[in-house]
């Protein structure tokens, strides 16, 4: 479910308001993916119904899906359509209202007159109460009093469980929004009629129409628009910028979550029940989608060292994770978004390091032995001394406490004698014994974290002590993984002759894991072009990144090449390395897809070597590159020139050993091995005691 647009607006069923912006009035704010536009102030009903208008056909121009949403309901709780029309369809209703209620430029309108007529087919008591103005109205009573519901409900079903919405019965009044869907649903029956089969109206239509309007409620967002209010921006304002940001940074798969309804008559409130995500959603705006063509390699290129490979990689690609603000507690495992900075200096305050006594440095001289009068109290933890201590006196302080005045070193208790009124002790003494200076950890304003760095328990505590409780993190990095071929089956299902378990998925999905990704477990896809790319379609929707093992070549049976290169985006890289030559790369609906070879060993060291950096910059931590140890080589070796290659190797005894057998379908291998022993490009000679450059799969 995606929307290359999302209009929302804040509706009003008064007069024309002035030209300085207001709250109460008419607001409209539009987002994409990328971007936030101001909020649009309109004075007049019939000024937004022309905005709207002209922007969803400049829109549609455009070839781009929009979303409009408005903060009123779309439909009468059950029984008044058929009361009204004579039929349960909320259109009639729309209809109906459309052909009675008049408005102008001045906003001038007969929408009391309306709701009094409606009145009139329930014997003139209701359902609808609320006349502010001067005239009577002749069915309309101006409060509650002598009114009656005649049978209807008080609220919808879809508002039942949601605190602060108003009953649509109700037309004036703090809060009221009767009389905001008396105005407002002439107009929307306006746009249905105008854009005809291009827009659909959720969730009484299916939402798949260029242009879909749906019913919101600002209030989803009360928190996060409080804190826009505190900066002095008018809430109306807040909210329809917020809540477009929300709707348009969404994931697409949440959006479908929320949108999976079945045509409740009485409508729906879009984003109901689902406020955290929305609040999520509106403080951060997803980052720009890769190019289609970031993969692609240079004219003339054949074969791809190992190094350009990731030259390219690493040049090409960025953050395709939103971000998100969450407590500190929540941000462990996490990768920081932006630097964090001490808001307080760890420690505060002067503190001593030990229990003892302390004083002045001054008030000694000489190398003792000393003694000196104590004072009446004493300092601990979080109970600071009240007062000074006066040049030649001492103070009972204990670990962690705050410095009094007048003191600036402290003994430790096991080298004093006390009575209780005074304190002797032998010298010499330093100055600043057994003291910490203020800010000596950490000084305010200092750099403490830096962005991109994955968040540690230990992060946590360093944090909490410099007065930061929240932080901007990347939202994780989902990646989804797919396998490809007919002769795969799921382990513990019958095997036919020619056919294998899928052990790539299994290890893929546990590797992301243990690199903190979220894995997406997107099954197992047969050798047939649609249904691979029907299953690409489901895992773009909910993926950030795609990981497909097999079909990565160029044979007839390679249809995830063959797929790819019908978007435009296929790169094949043949990478001048063993194990794993071929390596698709691409994008599908937006989404970069890496194509590892088949072969469980291949598929794990492009993994390691490719997709873990890549990776890594996609959600936000930036390049990796793993750290490596210079070993004794414990085997023998002749390498030829030409390819890198990455052995399967393990150290014992401080030597590096490598797996009796090189062939990449040897799964045992994997397990046995601890790491990979990298040898270069070139020519080289491995004997025992040759040093080697051993990379620990934890390190990766």
């Amino acid at each position: 479910m995606t929307f290359d647009t999302v209009i929302v607006v804040d509706w009003a069923s008064g007069k024309a308001s002035g030209p300085t912006p207001k709250k109460d009035a008419i607001w409209i704010g539009v987002a994409s993916s990328t971007s936030v536009e101001p909020p649009l102030y309109l004075r007049s009903r019939v000024e937004a119904e022309a905005w709207l208008i002209a922007r969803l056909i400049a829109e549609r121009a455009k070839g781009h899906r929009v979303l409009a949403s408005f903060d009123f309901p779309f439909a009468y709780p059950t029984g008044f359509a058929r009361a009204l029309s004579g039929s349960d369809d909320p259109f009639g209703v729309w209809e109906w209202l459309a052909v009675r209620i008049k408005d102008d430029e001045n906003g001038e309108n007969n929408r009391f007159d309306v709701a009094a007529e409606v009145n009139e087919f329930f014997g003139g008591t209701g359902p609808f109460w609320g006349n502010p103005l001067k005239r009577d109205i002749a069915g309309l009573r101006r409060n509650k009093s002598e009114y009656s519901l005649h049978g209807l409900p008080e609220k919808r079903q879809c508002e039942q469980d949601e605190k602060g919405l108003f009953t649509c019965w109700q037309l004036a009044g703090a809060g009221a929004v009767g009389a905001q869907v008396l105005m407002g649903l002439p107009v929307l029956h306006r746009l249905r009629e105008r854009f005809g089969k291009e827009l659909a109206v959720w969730p009484f239509e299916a939402a798949d129409a260029p242009i879909v309007l749906a019913e919101i409620w600002p209030s989803l967002l009360g928190p996060v628009v409080k804190e826009a209010e505190k900066s002095g921006e008018i809430r109306d304002a807040a909210q329809v910028r917020l809540l477009s940001k929300a709707l348009a940074s969404m994931p697409a798969i949440e959006l479908a979550g929320m949108m999976d309804l079945t045509s409740p008559i009485e409508g729906a409130i879009l984003g109901a029940g689902h406020s955290d995500e929305l609040q999520r959603a509106a403080v951060h705006l997803a980052p720009p989608k890769l190019s289609n063509d970031c993969f692609t390699l240079p004219m003339g290129v054949d074969w791809t060292p190992v190094d350009e490979a990731l030259g390219m990689l690493r040049a090409r690609l960025k953050p395709v994770v939103p971000t998100i603000t969450v407590s500190v507690q929540s941000a462990v495992n996490k990768i920081l978004a932006k630097d964090v900075i001490a808001q307080r200096s760890n420690p505060p305050l002067p503190n001593t390091a030990v229990d003892g006594y302390g004083f002045a440095s001054k008030s000694l001289s000489g190398e003792g032995p000393f003694e000196l009068p104590l004072v009446k109290g004493r300092a601990a933890a979080g109970l600071r001394f009240d007062g000074r201590v006066p040049n030649g006196f001492v103070i009972r302080i204990l670990t962690g406490a705050a410095l009094p005045d007048g003191v600036d070193t402290v003994i430790l208790q096991e080298d004093v004698r006390s009575d209780g009124l005074r304190i002797a002790f032998n010298g010499p003494v330093k100055a600043g014994s057994n003291t910490r200076r203020a800010g000596e950890d950490v000084g305010a304003g200092e750099t403490v974290l830096r962005a991109g760095r994955r968040m540690t328990p230990a992060d946590a505590a360093l944090l909490s002590a410099v007065g930061v409780s929240q932080v901007s993190i990347y939202a994780p990095l989902r990646v989804g993984v797919l396998s490809t071929g007919d002769e795969l089956v799921e382990t513990g299902q019958p095997a036919q002759d020619g056919q294998i378990y899928d052990a790539n998925r299994p290890m893929l999905l546990a590797q992301l894991r243990d690199w903190g990704f979220e894995a997406v477990d997107l099954g197992r896809a047969p050798d047939d072009r649609a249904t691979l790319g029907a299953m690409l379609d489901g895992g773009a929707a909910q993926c950030d990144a795609i990981i497909t093992s097999g079909g990565a070549s160029a044979g007839d049976e390679d249809h995830m090449s063959a797929l790819l290169e019908e978007t435009g985006s296929l790169a094949l890289w043949r990478i001048a390395l063993k194990p794993g030559r071929p390596l698709a790369l691409g994008m599908w609906n937006t989404v970069p897809v890496f194509g590892l070879p088949g072969n469980p060993v291949a598929a794990l060291v492009c993994t390691l070597v490719f997709a873990r950096p890549a990776l890594n910059i996609l959600s936000g931590a930036g390049w990796s590159e793993p750290q490596c140890f210079l070993l004794p080589a414990a085997f023998e070796k002749r390498k030829r020139a030409g390819r890198r290659e990455f052995l399967r190797a393990r150290v014992r005894d401080g030597h590096v050993e490598v797996f009796k057998s090189e062939g990449s379908g040897r799964i045992s291998s994997l397990s046995w091995a601890e790491g990979l022993v990298e040898l270069p490009d070139g020519a080289a000679l491995i004997e025992h005691g040759t040093p080697v450059r051993y990379l620990p799969f934890g390190l990766f």
